[in-house]
C-alpha cells in the first residue's frame, strides 16, 4: 500500500475502524479464526455492514495487512516530515528521526511484529499479499532514498540514484532487523539502546562522520 493509498484509507473512518478491528481479531484468533462475525462483534457493527464495504473476508483481511504495513511507514514518515519542516532543520535530522521512529514505540511493538509475522506467511503463496508487500517495501525504500540523498549531498558523498537505492536497501535491512528483534523483547539487552545502535550503524553504512545522525537522537 502506497502512502497515498494509506492516507485515503485512513481518512475513510468507517473502513479504518473495520480494518483496525480486523487486526485486533487476527491478533487474538489468528487468520483462520478471524471470522467476519468476530470482526463485526469487535467493531460493534453488523456483518452486513462489513459486506457493504468488503466483498469477502479475504478482501477485508488483505486490507488489514495493507493498513498495517502502511501504518508502520506512515508513523516513521511523519516523524521525519515534522523534523524536516522545522525552520533551518538539516537533512541529517529528518533521516535521524525516521530511523529512530522505526526502532521505538509505537512502531517497536510486540503486537505489530506478531501481526506482521502472521501475515508474512501468505506473501510467498498468495498474489494479493505479495503485491501489498512489494508495494509497501518499494514505498519504504523510495522514502529512504529521498531522505538519504540530501544527507549524502551535504557531506560530499556520491548521491546518484543507484547509490541512494543501494544505501536505502542496506538501511532497510538494518531497520528491519532491529525492529524485529527489538519488538520480540527477548530480554538479551535493553531496547532503549536501539536508537543509538541504529543511528551509529547507519552512519557506518552511509560512511558519514561519527555523530552525524546519532547526535540528533531524541529518545533516552
Amino acid at each position: 500500500m502506497s502512502r497515498k493509498s494509506f492516507r485515503r484509507l485512513s481518512e475513510d473512518i468507517r473502513r479504518r475502524n473495520l480494518v483496525e478491528a480486523t487486526l485486533k481479531v487476527v491478533e487474538q484468533h489468528g487468520l483462520h479464526g478471524a471470522t467476519v462475525r468476530k470482526v463485526a462483534d469487535h467493531a460493534g457493527v453488523s456483518a452486513g455492514l462489513i459486506r457493504h464495504y468488503f466483498s469477502s473476508k479475504d478482501e477485508l483481511v488483505r486490507a488489514a495487512y495493507a493498513y498495517l504495513t502502511g501504518l508502520l511507514t506512515s508513523d516513521a514518515a511523519q516523524s521525519a516530515l515534522q523534523a524536516g519542516t522545522q525552520s533551518g532543520a538539516a537533512p541529517d535530522i529528518a533521516l535521524s528521526r525516521f530511523i529512530e521512529a522505526n526502532v521505538t514505540p509505537p512502531n517497536l511493538s510486540g503486537s505489530k511484529v506478531s501481526l506482521w509475522a502472521t501475515f508474512i506467511g501468505r506473501v510467498r503463496s498468495e498474489p494479493g499479499y505479495s503485491e501489498i508487500h512489494r508495494e509497501s517495501y518499494r514505498d519504504f525504500l523510495e522514502l529512504l532514498e529521498t531522505l538519504i540523498y540530501p544527507v549524502l549531498a551535504g557531506h560530499g558523498r556520491p548521491m546518484d540514484p543507484a547509490t541512494c537505492q543501494i544505501q536505502a536497501i542496506a538501511l532497510n535491512g538494518l531497520i528491519d532487523g532491529l525492529w524485529l528483534e527489538g519488538s520480540l523483547d527477548h530480554g538479551l539487552y535493553n531496547t532503549d539502546r536501539l536508537p543509538a545502535i541504529a543511528l551509529t550503524a547507519a552512519e557506518g553504512i552511509l560512511r558519514l562522520p561519527d555523530g552525524t545522525l546519532s547526535r540528533h537522537q531524541t529518545s533516552s
